[in-house]
């Protein structure tokens, strides 16, 4: 364990090194940098939605929260001058609190209900921010969005890069924390045996409304974070697609992990633009869903099993292949 321990120390050590040094060894492009920053924000919300599922619950409407976050933090940003900085949390606040008034109301549903619920809550929020709030949110054409960092400064992408890198860490250690703590064993034992958790003293619905809103409010943080990088702030946040993107990562990368979120949306991420590069529009959604659908199948729990379960059956495929040799 000690062994294990370290190794993953080396290995985190070594990711957040690549990830200071990328921007520098590639010349700071433009392209790369985009690419970055893209994955760096949905490493933050691929692993807000994961820690929803620590507690027993799901979530299909995750989007809701994440365009919460972007649609606040920019009309805060927009009315009151404050700097984006400070109004991505004041977003992140916001969709946690939406967050809360949702979980009292489902958070005694089982997995599925809720997340159907959440589904729900999504598509009624895009309608509702697109029609009868349209004369704030500027209907589907959308509000203008403050940059994180003004473009006249030179090298601005370099900064927002670093500095929304440093907000991931940030909240990667602070869900660390949590999971390490008594709370996160409290979350466990909800997610194996709702009945014994509760037998022992545990208040279920206390923690999954807990859960529900940490969850909500870094969802939100994440949005806030796209939308002020993008620069603009359409209904279409709180599409589908927004929704599935996190599930996707968390799933193929290892759900119920913290590094699972992180690997996940680095991988598909690059296989993504990748493909796109090969001129494959279409055919890249194919190819996703095809990957997805084996690592579903052949790596249950994601491509953070990967080593393990090649060193696992490393012995096996050995044995066959020295059969192969003699025959």
């Amino acid at each position: 364990m000690i062994e294990k321990d370290r190794v993953v120390l080396y290995l985190t050590i070594a990711a957040l090194a690549c990830a200071v040094l990328f921007p520098l060894v590639t010349g700071l492009n433009v392209y790369y940098l985009t690419v970055l920053i893209i994955m760096v924000i949905f490493i933050i919300f691929a692993s807000a939605w994961n820690f929803l599922t620590y507690s027993g619950q799901g979530s299909l409407g995750h989007a809701a929260f994440f365009g919460i976050g972007g649609y606040i933090s920019t009309l805060i940003a927009v009315k009151s001058g404050l700097t984006p900085y400070l109004t991505i949390f004041i977003g992140g606040a916001v969709a946690a609190v939406v967050g809360l008034f949702i979980g009292i109301i489902c958070v005694r549903m089982k997995e599925w209900f809720l997340a159907m619920v959440t589904f729900g809550f999504a598509v009624i929020i895009q309608v509702l921010v697109a029609s009868q709030f349209s004369s704030v949110t500027g209907g589907w054409d959308g509000v203008a969005a403050p940059p994180l960092i003004s473009n006249t400064v030179p090298n601005y992408l370099v900064y927002e890069y670093y500095s929304i890198l440093l907000i991931a860490v940030v909240v990667i250690l602070l869900f660390r924390t949590i999971l390490n703590s008594k709370i996160g064993l409290a979350f466990s034992a909800i997610r194996e045996n709702e009945l014994e958790a509760r037998a022992a003293g545990i208040d279920p619905v206390r923690y999954k409304l807990l859960a529900f809103m940490v969850s909500a409010y870094f969802a939100g943080l994440a949005g806030a974070l796209e939308i002020h990088y993008l620069g603009y702030v359409t209904p279409e946040i709180f599409g589908v697609d927004i929704s599935f993107w996190p599930i996707i990562y968390s799933i193929s990368g290892g759900l119920g992990t913290l590094a699972g979120p992180i690997i996940g949306t680095i991988v598909i991420t690059l296989l993504w633009d990748g493909l796109q590069s090969l001129g494959l529009t279409y055919g890249r959604f194919i190819i996703i869903g095809v990957i997805l659908v084996l690592v579903v199948i052949f790596l249950p729990r994601g491509l953070i099993s990967l080593p393990e379960e090649i060193k696992k059956r490393a012995p096996k495929w050995r044995g066959r292949f020295n059969k192969l040799l003699q025959k």
